[in-house]
Protein backbone atom coordinates (compact mmCIF):
# COMPACT_ATOMS: atom_id res chain seq x y z
CA UNK A 1 0.00 0.00 0.00
CA UNK A 2 2.53 2.55 1.08
CA UNK A 3 5.19 1.00 -1.64
CA UNK A 4 3.86 2.71 -4.37
CA UNK A 5 3.97 6.64 -2.65
CA UNK A 6 7.99 5.88 -2.20
CA UNK A 7 8.71 4.49 -5.51
CA UNK A 8 7.29 7.26 -7.08
CA UNK A 9 9.11 9.86 -4.95
CA UNK A 10 12.71 7.74 -5.26
CA UNK A 11 11.87 8.00 -9.53
CA UNK A 12 11.44 12.08 -9.01
CA UNK A 13 14.19 12.45 -7.23
CA UNK A 14 16.20 10.34 -10.05
CA UNK A 15 13.89 12.58 -12.69
CA UNK A 16 15.28 15.61 -10.60
CA UNK A 17 19.38 14.60 -10.57
CA UNK A 18 18.93 14.29 -14.18
CA UNK A 19 17.70 17.07 -15.31
CA UNK A 20 20.21 19.26 -12.95
CA UNK A 21 23.03 17.42 -14.35
CA UNK A 22 21.52 18.41 -17.87
CA UNK A 23 21.63 21.49 -17.25
CA UNK A 24 24.66 22.16 -15.59
CA UNK A 25 26.39 20.20 -18.73
CA UNK A 26 24.55 22.77 -21.11
CA UNK A 27 25.95 26.07 -18.89
CA UNK A 28 29.21 24.25 -18.67
CA UNK A 29 29.31 23.94 -22.30
CA UNK A 30 27.77 27.49 -23.43
CA UNK A 31 30.26 29.34 -20.41
CA UNK A 32 33.60 27.12 -21.32
CA UNK A 33 33.08 25.51 -24.26
CA UNK A 34 35.71 22.88 -26.21
CA UNK A 35 38.76 24.23 -27.66
CA UNK A 36 39.27 23.73 -31.12
CA UNK A 37 41.72 20.84 -32.51
CA UNK A 38 44.03 21.21 -35.20
CA UNK A 39 42.53 17.80 -36.42
CA UNK A 40 38.94 19.85 -36.42
CA UNK A 41 39.94 22.27 -38.37
CA UNK A 42 42.36 21.30 -41.01
CA UNK A 43 41.17 17.99 -41.76
CA UNK A 44 39.92 17.55 -45.23
CA UNK A 45 37.46 15.19 -47.00
CA UNK A 46 38.45 12.82 -49.33
CA UNK A 47 39.13 14.26 -53.04
CA UNK A 48 36.88 13.01 -56.03
CA UNK A 49 37.64 9.98 -57.25
CA UNK A 50 35.80 8.45 -60.42
CA UNK A 51 35.97 5.23 -60.96
CA UNK A 52 34.85 2.67 -64.23
CA UNK A 53 33.27 0.30 -61.58
CA UNK A 54 30.95 3.42 -59.96
CA UNK A 55 27.19 3.35 -60.01
CA UNK A 56 24.75 1.09 -60.41
CA UNK A 57 26.15 0.14 -64.18
CA UNK A 58 29.56 0.17 -63.03
CA UNK A 59 32.01 -2.48 -64.03
CA UNK A 60 35.98 -2.69 -63.40
CA UNK A 61 38.22 -1.50 -65.87
CA UNK A 62 40.66 -4.56 -65.91
CA UNK A 63 43.68 -2.76 -67.29
CA UNK A 64 43.22 -0.38 -64.30
CA UNK A 65 43.32 -3.46 -62.10
CA UNK A 66 46.36 -5.19 -63.58
CA UNK A 67 48.17 -1.72 -63.09
CA UNK A 68 46.93 -1.38 -59.64
CA UNK A 69 47.87 -5.40 -59.01
CA UNK A 70 51.71 -4.34 -60.56
CA UNK A 71 51.69 -0.91 -57.87
CA UNK A 72 50.74 -3.39 -54.89
CA UNK A 73 53.32 -5.86 -55.64
CA UNK A 74 55.57 -3.72 -56.31
CA UNK A 75 55.41 -0.96 -53.13
CA UNK A 76 52.59 -1.80 -50.57
CA UNK A 77 53.34 -5.38 -50.16
CA UNK A 78 56.52 -4.08 -48.76
CA UNK A 79 54.35 -3.57 -45.26
CA UNK A 80 50.68 -4.25 -46.28
CA UNK A 81 49.16 -7.97 -46.73
CA UNK A 82 46.30 -8.79 -48.78
CA UNK A 83 45.31 -11.85 -46.92
CA UNK A 84 41.80 -11.98 -48.24
CA UNK A 85 42.71 -12.71 -51.50
CA UNK A 86 44.16 -15.74 -53.26
CA UNK A 87 46.40 -15.87 -56.18
CA UNK A 88 43.86 -17.66 -58.29
CA UNK A 89 41.78 -14.59 -57.71
CA UNK A 90 43.59 -12.82 -60.38
CA UNK A 91 42.04 -14.82 -63.29
CA UNK A 92 38.66 -12.58 -62.83
CA UNK A 93 41.63 -9.61 -63.73
CA UNK A 94 42.18 -11.72 -67.36
CA UNK A 95 44.97 -13.83 -66.60
CA UNK A 96 45.52 -16.82 -67.68
CA UNK A 97 46.20 -19.59 -65.64
CA UNK A 98 49.77 -19.94 -66.52
CA UNK A 99 50.52 -16.47 -66.14
CA UNK A 100 49.09 -16.77 -62.82
CA UNK A 101 51.06 -19.83 -61.55
CA UNK A 102 54.08 -17.82 -63.13
CA UNK A 103 53.39 -14.99 -61.07
CA UNK A 104 53.00 -16.53 -58.07
CA UNK A 105 56.01 -18.93 -57.76
CA UNK A 106 58.19 -17.78 -60.10
CA UNK A 107 59.59 -15.42 -57.69
CA UNK A 108 60.42 -13.11 -60.43
CA UNK A 109 57.09 -10.81 -60.00
CA UNK A 110 55.79 -11.85 -56.52
CA UNK A 111 58.95 -11.93 -54.07
CA UNK A 112 57.56 -13.19 -50.81
CA UNK A 113 57.32 -16.92 -50.15
CA UNK A 114 54.77 -18.56 -48.19
CA UNK A 115 55.53 -20.16 -44.54
CA UNK A 116 55.72 -23.82 -44.30
CA UNK A 117 57.10 -26.89 -42.85
CA UNK A 118 59.86 -28.93 -43.69
CA UNK A 119 58.41 -32.43 -44.28
CA UNK A 120 62.19 -34.32 -43.55
CA UNK A 121 63.21 -32.12 -40.51
CA UNK A 122 59.46 -30.84 -39.41
CA UNK A 123 61.12 -27.12 -39.05
CA UNK A 124 59.66 -23.32 -40.32
CA UNK A 125 60.51 -23.05 -44.05
CA UNK A 126 59.33 -20.82 -47.08
CA UNK A 127 57.98 -22.24 -50.11
CA UNK A 128 57.19 -20.83 -53.52
CA UNK A 129 52.96 -19.60 -53.94
CA UNK A 130 50.75 -21.41 -55.81
CA UNK A 131 47.74 -20.41 -56.97
CA UNK A 132 45.65 -21.87 -54.31
CA UNK A 133 47.43 -19.43 -51.82
CA UNK A 134 46.42 -16.37 -50.45
CA UNK A 135 48.71 -13.47 -50.87
CA UNK A 136 51.43 -14.00 -47.55
CA UNK A 137 51.97 -11.07 -45.47
CA UNK A 138 55.31 -9.57 -45.64
CA UNK A 139 55.87 -10.17 -42.10
CA UNK A 140 55.51 -13.25 -39.90
CA UNK A 141 53.55 -11.69 -36.98
CA UNK A 142 52.31 -8.53 -35.58
CA UNK A 143 55.27 -8.16 -33.40
CA UNK A 144 57.60 -8.24 -36.59
CA UNK A 145 55.61 -5.83 -38.32
CA UNK A 146 55.80 -3.19 -35.47
CA UNK A 147 59.66 -3.86 -34.75
CA UNK A 148 59.98 -3.06 -38.52
CA UNK A 149 57.49 0.13 -38.79
CA UNK A 150 57.97 2.66 -35.79
CA UNK A 151 55.35 0.29 -33.50
CA UNK A 152 53.08 1.07 -36.42
CA UNK A 153 50.87 -1.82 -37.64
CA UNK A 154 50.30 -1.79 -41.10
CA UNK A 155 46.78 -2.51 -41.70
CA UNK A 156 45.61 -5.85 -44.10
CA UNK A 157 44.36 -4.00 -47.48
CA UNK A 158 41.67 -6.48 -48.62
CA UNK A 159 38.84 -4.75 -47.25
CA UNK A 160 40.24 -1.28 -46.99
CA UNK A 161 37.72 0.49 -49.00
CA UNK A 162 34.91 -1.10 -47.30
CA UNK A 163 36.30 -0.15 -43.75
CA UNK A 164 36.96 3.45 -44.37
CA UNK A 165 34.83 6.10 -44.97
CA UNK A 166 35.43 7.24 -48.37
CA UNK A 167 36.49 4.03 -49.96
CA UNK A 168 38.59 4.69 -52.41
CA UNK A 169 38.57 8.20 -52.70
CA UNK A 170 40.20 7.62 -49.07
CA UNK A 171 42.63 5.38 -50.37
CA UNK A 172 43.58 7.81 -53.44
CA UNK A 173 43.45 10.94 -51.43
CA UNK A 174 45.44 9.19 -48.42
CA UNK A 175 48.31 8.14 -51.17
CA UNK A 176 48.52 11.96 -52.59
CA UNK A 177 48.00 13.98 -49.43
CA UNK A 178 51.88 13.93 -47.83
CA UNK A 179 52.34 17.75 -47.57
CA UNK A 180 54.90 19.68 -45.04
CA UNK A 181 52.64 21.18 -42.44
CA UNK A 182 50.71 24.50 -43.09
CA UNK A 183 52.59 26.98 -41.39
CA UNK A 184 48.97 28.72 -40.66
CA UNK A 185 48.42 25.27 -38.47
CA UNK A 186 51.47 25.67 -36.70
CA UNK A 187 50.76 29.56 -35.58
CA UNK A 188 47.58 28.80 -34.49
CA UNK A 189 48.39 25.41 -32.71
CA UNK A 190 51.91 25.58 -31.99
CA UNK A 191 52.06 22.22 -29.77
CA UNK A 192 50.23 20.14 -32.94
CA UNK A 193 53.37 19.70 -34.69
CA UNK A 194 53.88 16.67 -36.46
CA UNK A 195 56.05 14.39 -33.88
CA UNK A 196 59.03 12.56 -34.99
CA UNK A 197 58.53 9.59 -37.77
CA UNK A 198 55.39 10.46 -38.37
CA UNK A 199 53.87 12.08 -41.36
CA UNK A 200 51.56 14.82 -41.86
CA UNK A 201 48.39 14.20 -44.68
CA UNK A 202 45.18 16.33 -44.10
CA UNK A 203 43.07 13.22 -45.03
CA UNK A 204 44.14 11.40 -42.24
CA UNK A 205 41.90 11.13 -39.14
CA UNK A 206 44.51 12.84 -36.35
CA UNK A 207 46.58 14.04 -39.09
CA UNK A 208 49.61 12.26 -38.76
CA UNK A 209 50.45 8.65 -39.37
CA UNK A 210 53.10 6.53 -39.34
CA UNK A 211 53.11 5.31 -42.86
CA UNK A 212 55.59 7.52 -44.71
CA UNK A 213 54.49 8.25 -48.44
CA UNK A 214 54.82 5.34 -50.30
CA UNK A 215 54.14 7.02 -54.04
CA UNK A 216 57.25 9.61 -54.21
CA UNK A 217 58.13 10.22 -57.46
CA UNK A 218 56.74 9.95 -60.75
CA UNK A 219 58.25 5.97 -62.93
CA UNK A 220 58.56 4.68 -59.64
CA UNK A 221 56.50 1.81 -61.22
CA UNK A 222 57.03 0.82 -65.28
CA UNK A 223 53.51 -0.19 -66.06
CA UNK A 224 53.83 -3.04 -68.68
CA UNK A 225 51.04 -1.70 -71.13
CA UNK A 226 52.99 1.82 -71.50
CA UNK A 227 50.74 4.11 -69.09
CA UNK A 228 52.22 6.80 -67.70
CA UNK A 229 53.36 6.19 -63.90
CA UNK A 230 52.13 9.33 -62.70
CA UNK A 231 52.23 9.51 -58.85
CA UNK A 232 48.32 10.58 -59.58
CA UNK A 233 47.80 7.71 -62.25
CA UNK A 234 49.90 4.97 -59.83
CA UNK A 235 47.11 6.20 -56.56
CA UNK A 236 43.68 5.61 -59.19
CA UNK A 237 45.17 2.34 -60.47
CA UNK A 238 45.91 0.76 -56.77
CA UNK A 239 42.31 2.51 -55.20
CA UNK A 240 40.82 0.87 -58.28
CA UNK A 241 42.00 -2.73 -57.64
CA UNK A 242 41.20 -2.27 -53.54
CA UNK A 243 38.02 -1.91 -54.66
CA UNK A 244 37.90 -5.25 -56.70
CA UNK A 245 39.72 -7.03 -53.68
CA UNK A 246 36.99 -5.94 -51.24
CA UNK A 247 34.10 -6.48 -53.63
CA UNK A 248 35.39 -8.74 -56.52
CA UNK A 249 31.52 -9.98 -57.01
CA UNK A 250 30.60 -6.13 -57.60
CA UNK A 251 29.36 -6.60 -61.32
CA UNK A 252 27.69 -9.62 -60.55
CA UNK A 253 25.79 -8.70 -58.07
CA UNK A 254 25.01 -5.30 -60.46
CA UNK A 255 23.81 -7.31 -63.03
CA UNK A 256 21.80 -9.47 -60.64
CA UNK A 257 20.08 -5.96 -59.00
CA UNK A 258 19.22 -4.77 -63.09
CA UNK A 259 17.41 -8.17 -63.45
CA UNK A 260 15.95 -7.69 -60.71
CA UNK A 261 14.88 -4.24 -60.99
CA UNK A 262 13.41 -4.95 -64.52
CA UNK A 263 11.65 -8.06 -63.81
CA UNK A 264 9.29 -5.79 -61.09
CA UNK A 265 8.78 -3.34 -63.46
CA UNK A 266 7.42 -5.85 -65.69
CA UNK A 267 5.57 -7.64 -62.79
CA UNK A 268 4.02 -4.33 -61.79
CA UNK A 269 2.60 -3.64 -65.22
CA UNK A 270 0.93 -6.53 -65.62
CA UNK A 271 -0.32 -6.55 -62.07
CA UNK A 272 -2.11 -3.31 -62.74
CA UNK A 273 -3.11 -4.54 -66.49
CA UNK A 274 -4.45 -7.31 -64.72
CA UNK A 275 -6.60 -4.90 -61.74
CA UNK A 276 -7.68 -2.70 -64.76
CA UNK A 277 -9.14 -5.92 -66.49
CA UNK A 278 -10.93 -7.63 -64.19
CA UNK A 279 -11.62 -5.41 -61.16
CA UNK A 280 -11.79 -2.02 -62.60
CA UNK A 281 -12.89 -1.96 -66.14
CA UNK A 282 -15.87 -2.66 -67.67
CA UNK A 283 -19.46 -0.04 -68.05
CA UNK A 284 -21.85 0.60 -64.74
CA UNK A 285 -24.34 -1.99 -64.02
CA UNK A 286 -27.74 -1.35 -64.65
CA UNK A 287 -30.18 -0.69 -61.48
CA UNK A 288 -33.49 -0.64 -61.59
CA UNK A 289 -34.48 2.81 -60.37
CA UNK A 290 -38.02 1.50 -58.98
CA UNK A 291 -38.36 -1.00 -55.93
CA UNK A 292 -40.92 -3.69 -55.35
CA UNK A 293 -43.02 -0.89 -53.51
CA UNK A 294 -43.48 1.42 -56.03
CA UNK A 295 -47.39 1.42 -57.41
CA UNK A 296 -46.86 -0.18 -60.12
CA UNK A 297 -44.74 -2.78 -59.43
CA UNK A 298 -47.21 -3.81 -56.44
CA UNK A 299 -50.46 -3.98 -59.10
CA UNK A 300 -48.33 -6.29 -61.31
CA UNK A 301 -47.74 -8.61 -58.18
CA UNK A 302 -51.34 -8.50 -57.20
CA UNK A 303 -51.95 -9.81 -60.70
CA UNK A 304 -49.42 -11.85 -61.09
CA UNK A 305 -50.65 -14.09 -57.60
CA UNK A 306 -54.44 -13.81 -58.95
CA UNK A 307 -53.18 -15.67 -62.09
CA UNK A 308 -51.90 -18.03 -60.00
CA UNK A 309 -54.52 -18.55 -57.07
CA UNK A 310 -51.75 -17.44 -54.52
CA UNK A 311 -53.82 -15.54 -51.97
CA UNK A 312 -51.97 -12.92 -50.38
Amino acid sequence: MFLRPILGFIGAIFALALVCSLFSGLKTYFTNPPAPLASEEFHKEPKPLHLASDGPFGKFDKAQLQRGLQVYTEVCSACHSLKLVAFRDLKALGYSDAEIKAFAGSGKQWKIEVPSINPDTGEATTRKALPSDTFPAPFANDTAARAANNNALPPDLSLMTKAREGGAAYVYSLLTGFQNQPAELLKKFPDAKTPPNLHYNPYFANLNLAMPPPLTTDGQVTYADGTKPTVDQMAKDVSAFLVWTAQPDLERRHAAGLAVAIFLLIATILAYLAKQQIWHGGAEPDVRVTGVLEPKNQAKTRRAKNKAGVAG
